[in-house]
């Protein structure tokens, strides 16, 4: 089993934890992740862009003038898409971005994901974080970890405190345990999780 340092939100080494292998050991798979974080954020999408073709558009039953002899280019309609209030060519239509993960593609990249975090060195477990909803303490608690780079921190439901606290920080995410995803592990250079959370984590996807 893997065995990481913990530390206290004050930066002091407070022991080390045992990871589970199949969380926190797992190969590393790129085009799994790849697939798991395109079909989240298409997952995401709304999908409700609408325009109006020229058959939509209201007007321009009839012909604005006749074939031939005006000397100007021929037209059939005001609403062509070469005209001002026209329809759109090929017009965006509501659709369902959605893709399907199934339940063993999420774990598989989750787990793929939070490994590759603990061998890179950008995993950092902390016994606890205890501050009050404030700015200014979560700012403390990024300086005693050394930490100047894009973070996520992963809590549990008992630490709204943090998640307060961490809102007006640029750069800091905040994400409980029953919630965590593949797109945010990726998308941030470093990863702050308090044990209780790893307990939790491991329950979750462990095999």
């Amino acid at each position: 089993m893997p065995s990481v340092k913990m530390y206290k939100q004050t930066g002091v080494e407070a022991g080390s934890i045992e990871l589970d292998d199949s969380v926190f050991a797992a190969e590393y798979n790129e085009a799994l992740i790849h697939q798991v974080v395109v079909a989240q954020r298409n997952n995401a999408r709304q999908g409700t862009k609408c325009t109006l073709t020229r058959t939509e558009v209201r007007g321009g039953g009839i012909k604005p003038w006749r074939q031939k002899g005006t000397g100007r280019a021929r037209q059939g309609s005001i609403r062509s898409p070469q005209w001002t209030g026209g329809g759109v060519v090929f017009a965006p239509k509501p659709r369902d971005f959605s893709q399907k993960v199934n339940k063993q593609q999420k774990r598989g990249a989750i787990c793929s994901a939070l490994s590759e975090k603990l061998r890179e060195g950008e995993l950092t477990v902390v016994d606890e974080i205890k501050i009050e909803p404030k700015t200014k303490e979560m700012v403390k608690v990024l300086d005693a970890l050394k930490i100047d780079a894009r973070v996520l921190f992963v809590v549990t439901e008992a630490d709204e405190a943090v998640v307060r606290a961490a809102g007006n920080l640029q750069g800091v995410y905040t994400v409980k345990c029953n919630q965590i995803n593949v797109y945010d592990l990726v998308a941030n250079a470093q990863c702050v999780m308090t044990r209780d959370a790893i307990k939790k984590i491991e329950e979750a996807y462990k095999a």
